[in-house]
């Protein structure tokens, strides 16, 4: 969790609704405090106004995909120190996930996920961050 003595912010980029509602249900339950959004455009503006901690990102999304908003927060002074957990859907190409590997993303879950695996790769990336000064 942060040090900071606040709660811990985490933006969750998603197009599918049902899946930004199992993710609030399952984070808020731990004591997290969860923005969802439905598209790119609309999670790089929340990562801007919310300033979380950790972003939960899809990478199959309509207009502006996951790895063009992955891009887009490296290449941004404020975002690209901010840890981030690719959701992958199991048909996903094996291409692009090895191109997020190389491209560094702290972990990445596979889509259908279960609470305590969510839970558990948002509290190892939020501890490795915490560790390494992040």
């Amino acid at each position: 969790m942060a040090d900071d003595g606040l709660t811990t912010r985490v933006v969750c980029i998603e197009d599918d609704p049902k899946t930004i509602d199992l993710v609030k249900l399952i984070l808020r339950r731990e004591g997290f405090e969860v923005t969802g959004v439905n598209n790119g455009r609309d999670g790089l503006l929340a990562i801007e106004q919310v300033r979380p901690h950790i972003v939960l990102l899809d990478l199959m999304m309509p207009e502006m995909d996951g790895w063009e908003v992955y891009q887009a927060m490296r290449q941004n002074e404020a975002m690209k120190h901010i840890p981030v957990i690719v959701l992958t859907a199991k048909a996903q190409s094996i291409d692009k996930v090895l191109g997020l590997h190389i491209a560094k993303v702290n972990d990445y879950i596979t889509k259908p996920f279960s609470p305590t695996e969510l839970i558990r790769s948002v509290r190892k990336v939020l501890d490795e961050a915490a560790s390494s000064g992040a």
